[in-house]
């Protein structure tokens, strides 16, 4: 409403100075002219909207690499955690053979320990036997002898 009263109440002044001055001159060419603001705001528009994009794209590209950067420091995560874990099961793995190693050892050597036991038994049993033996012949060999005697 405004720029329609305005327009109506400069519409005579334009007239008149398009008359007074001749089409050649440079006055009449500035007023002729149009006036450059709207393409100025268009072109400010478009490169706000640019702006605005770019600044999008910007912020897309920033949460995309926080994601993914984020995903990378959980599976750097994941995978260290893996790491122990299977560390730890070797290590109980490992434990578990020596515990093995060590009762075998602890086998080998009781049943080492038994086996010269036995062998000291068996000796010593062999021992007996002989004295016994021996005792055996000496007193055949008394009672011969006495026998002897006694038939003479």
């Amino acid at each position: 409403m405004l720029n329609r009263s305005l327009t109506l109440k400069l519409l005579p002044l334009v007239i008149v100075l398009a008359e007074a001055l001749p089409i050649n001159s440079p006055a009449y060419g500035q007023i002729i002219q149009p006036i450059p603001q709207q393409p100025e705001s268009f072109q400010e528009r478009m490169r706000q909207q640019q702006e605005e994009r770019t600044q999008q794209t910007q912020e897309q590209l920033k949460e995309t690499w926080l994601r993914q950067n984020l995903q990378q420091q959980q599976q750097q995560q994941q995978q260290q955690d893996f790491t122990r874990q299977r560390q730890e099961l070797i290590r109980q793995q490992q434990f578990r053979l020596q515990q093995q190693e060590t009762r075998l050892q602890q086998q080998q050597f009781t049943q080492q320990q038994q086996l010269r036991i036995q062998d000291q038994q068996l000796r010593q049993d062999q021992q007996i036997r002989q004295q016994q033996q021996f005792r055996l012949q000496e007193q055949r060999r008394q009672q011969e002898l006495r026998q002897q005697k006694e038939n003479l």
